[in-house]
């Protein structure tokens, strides 16, 4: 029977917004962290009788039509970039960016990746890096026994120098923002790469022309709806308990067909 098939794509379909939440509730407590969500479409339809079709030789027009659905499909697991909620660590390294953009992120093969990740420390010679030891970029190294590191927040660095007690800027953090920020691809550790659907990166300041501002000391909480991932998760179980018992019902209705011709 159809049905079988039918309620076999909804369980799938159910089974991988179970793992899209999962990963969701797993990730609550990882900085910078966008949630996601599973997209669903229903499937091609079989037309038995089309709509608008001649219903009978006066000319008559079918009001409604005969079509049967073969399903539910996976179009994508689209990630909600909005704003998580700032948090003060009180750490001098973290920067928290509220608004629009990501950090740049020089990796070892040369090229870049970006995140909402701001926990920065300073590796052996200085450089601002992020918690892979890769820098930040622009390239920012922090003199030896330098102290009072501040960031503003439009990401300009400033230290006092050994010796002294003025402050001196000795660089700028960057921001990159994309046109479309749900097409970048997660590569894990927090960080996304750019894609043809993100479209190119478009380097900036921050607080100039539209670019989100930096606070100092703080970081960026996943954007994470626990209440609403629990409800979604619920619907989920449910919706994948019904389609199972569709099979189950479907099953029973073919037994009995082939008990009465046996």
């Amino acid at each position: 029977m159809r049905a079988l098939f039918t309620a076999s794509t909804g369980m799938a379909a159910q089974e991988l917004s179970v793992q899209v939440i999962s990963n969701n509730i797993a990730n609550m407590q990882t900085t910078g962290f966008k949630k996601q969500r599973a997209a669903f479409q229903d499937l091609i339809y079989e037309h038995v009788q089309r709509v608008g079709a001649q219903a009978s030789t006066q000319g008559t027009i079918l009001p409604v039509g005969v079509d049967i659905g073969g399903g539910v499909q996976t179009v994508g697991t689209p990630r909600s970039m909005g704003q998580g909620t700032l948090l003060q660590t009180g750490n001098t390294l973290d920067v928290a960016i509220n608004g629009d953009g990501f950090f740049k992120i020089l990796m070892p093969d040369g090229t870049f990746q970006y995140t909402r990740d701001g926990t920065f420390q300073m590796d052996a010679t200085g450089r601002v890096v992020n918690a892979q030891g890769n820098p930040v970029q622009p390239t920012i190294t922090i003199p030896n026994n330098a102290s009072q590191i501040t960031i503003n927040t439009q990401g300009q660095v400033s230290v006092v120098p050994p010796g002294t007690n003025t402050s001196t800027i000795i660089g700028q953090i960057g921001l990159t923002r994309f046109i479309n920020q749900a097409g970048l691809q997660p590569v894990g550790n927090n960080n996304f790469i750019d894609t043809p659907a993100s479209g190119s990166p478009q380097d900036g300041l921050a607080t100039v022309d539209g670019f989100g501002s930096m606070t100092q000391g703080s970081l960026e909480q996943a954007n994470v709806d626990v209440v609403t991932e629990i409800s979604n998760l619920i619907g989920a179980q449910r919706a994948y308990e019904m389609n199972a018992k569709v099979i189950t019902a479907a099953d029973q209705m073919m037994q009995s067909t082939t008990q009465m011709y046996s």
